[in-house]
Parts: structure tokens; C-alpha cells; sequence
């Protein structure tokens, strides 16, 4: 059985320079087969809330399970990975090029702070299914007074 490398820390966003990745885009957003040395690029997700779960489906076919990382702490998830290319055919040319290839990276804020002891990630059919158990929220007691 294999699994998915899941990091846990406090500051999930530490990649890349901010400069080199707004430059990157506008170019890719001019012209997508401009990159500078990694290309990026940004899979779909879907983020929804149950009473006592975050569930996250990100759609990433074509990535590798072991080209996969998750970084999860209680306030952010980041997933990132890389889908590779495949060899060009010899002797061929390409008429349309729409499928994007590289290093992609996306940091999701969550809406509630989660348990980072009960997280769960799975894929199949090149959907990431990751799982997020919602800490409790805070409870409050009467705290009775005594006299003096």
C-alpha cells in the first residue's frame, strides 16, 4: 500500500518568490506555452463544510500518487506536486497544446480550524480527496463566584 506524503507545519506558503510567481502567470495568462524554468499551473478544487468535516477534491489527473504532498496545519492546507510530460512524438508537430504540465502549488485557508490528528487523503480517477476533522468549537462554563 502506498501513501500520500502529508507534511504538517506552521507556515504552509513558504515557495517561490511572490515577484517570480505574479511574472510567471501574466505570461502564462498572455500566452500559455510561455514559462519561465517550471511552469505552473492551477488544478480545480472544491472545498466543502459538514457540521464536523472539511472535505477538499482537488482534480489533478495525470499527477502521480509520489509526485504528491499535502501540508496541512490548523488554519491551511497546501497541495503541491508536479505533472510530467510526456516524450514528444518524433517527427510531429503540435497543433493544439492545452494540457498543462509542471510544478503547481495551491494554499487553501480553511473557513474553521481543523484536528491535524484526524486527517485523511486518498486518490483515484486523478481526484485528491483529502478529509479535515473540525476542532470543537470553544465551550463555555459558568464559573461560580465565592465570596471573598
Amino acid at each position: 500500500m502506498e501513501f500520500i506524503k502529508i507534511r504538517f507545519g506552521n507556515d504552509p506558503i513558504q515557495t517561490g518568490s511572490k515577484l517570480e510567481k505574479t511574472i510567471e502567470e501574466m505570461f502564462q495568462t498572455l500566452n500559455p506555452m510561455f514559462a519561465l524554468s517550471e511552469r505552473a499551473w492551477k488544478p480545480q478544487m472544491d472545498i466543502y463544510e459538514a457540521p464536523d468535516e472539511i472535505h477538499i477534491l482537488a482534480e489533478i489527473a495525470g499527477v502521480g500518487k509520489e509526485d504528491l504532498e499535502l501540508e496541512i496545519n490548523r488554519k491551511a492546507v497546501k497541495i503541491s506536486g508536479q505533472r510530467r510530460c510526456s516524450p514528444p512524438v518524433e517527427n510531429a508537430r503540435y497543433l493544439l497544446a492545452e494540457i498543462q504540465y509542471g510544478f503547481f502549488e495551491r494554499v487553501l485557508f480553511l473557513p474553521a480550524p481543523i484536528d491535524t490528528e484526524q486527517v485523511s487523503a486518498s486518490y483515484s480517477n486523478g481526484f485528491l480527496q483529502i478529509k479535515l476533522a473540525k476542532l470543537p468549537r470553544d465551550v463555555s462554563h459558568s464559573i461560580p463566584i465565592s465570596d471573598g
